[in-house]
């Protein structure tokens, strides 16, 4: 009876899943907020929408640029700590291939097996290279175009994000029906977001919708009520 093929299922993508999640929170967030305390404080929604918009643009503008900062850094850390490894080499090459011992005995290597996969990876400089980065600083090389695509999820999933509790007052001229409306949906879509946010992250989709939806409705009640006490 032949074997039925094992296939394992991996998700990778877990750069681009936290750029979404960063820009999608604090998009349904801060604008849905932002929004609720408005509504307390003045008497139409033109206020309210030229203000979320104003927002919108500039927090979209402030993340994206957060994001793209991130990964440049990142990159470039990377780039400075290879220069190091490499000089590294040059100058203590005992030292470097000891550490590389090092970390297979960690895995349960010793002697003859230990000697033949050392002098394996100190054999090709930019595999050794490649090695130490990996095992013994942690590092993966970024990919090149990262910071750009970084800063494009990030701005774009906060526009998104921002929209959802700004269109019920574009659409909706009266406050109090507009503001309920609001309510409803960022809430719904705070839900649905933190469910999807579980489902790729491993943790269980309800507790991670309700996290998500109580951390929103905490940021927007606490804006409702600071405007309504001061207003």
């Amino acid at each position: 009876m032949p074997a039925t093929p094992h296939v394992e299922k991996h998700f990778t993508a877990s750069e681009t899943v936290r750029d979404v999640v960063i820009g999608m929170a604090d998009g349904l967030t801060v604008p849905f907020a932002l929004a609720a305390g408005l509504s307390a404080a003045v008497t139409t929604t033109d206020v309210i929408v030229t203000a979320g918009l104003a927002e919108v643009v500039a927090g979209a503008i402030a993340m994206g640029l957060g994001g793209y900062l991130a990964a440049r850094s990142d990159a470039e850390h990377y780039a400075a700590e290879e220069r190091r490894e490499h000089d590294e080499i040059d100058r203590l090459r005992g030292r470097e291939i000891e550490e590389v011992a090092e970390i297979f005995r960690g895995y349960g290597l010793e002697g003859q097996a230990l000697t033949t996969v050392v002098e394996a990876i100190a054999a090709d400089r930019r595999r050794w290279v490649d090695f130490m980065m990996r095992f013994e600083l942690g590092l993966e090389r970024p990919d090149p175009k990262r910071a750009p695509v970084s800063a494009v999820t990030i701005g774009g999933s906060y526009v998104i994000g921002g929209l959802i509790p700004l269109v019920p007052y574009i659409l909706v001229h009266d406050i109090a029906p507009a503001m309920r409306i609001s309510v409803v949906a960022t809430g719904v879509a705070l839900l649905i977001f933190g469910a999807i946010k579980g489902h790729f992250t491993g943790v269980n989709k309800i507790k991670s919708a309700l996290q998500t939806a109580l951390v929103g409705g905490l940021a927007a009640g606490a804006a409702f009520w600071l405007a309504h006490l001061f207003g």
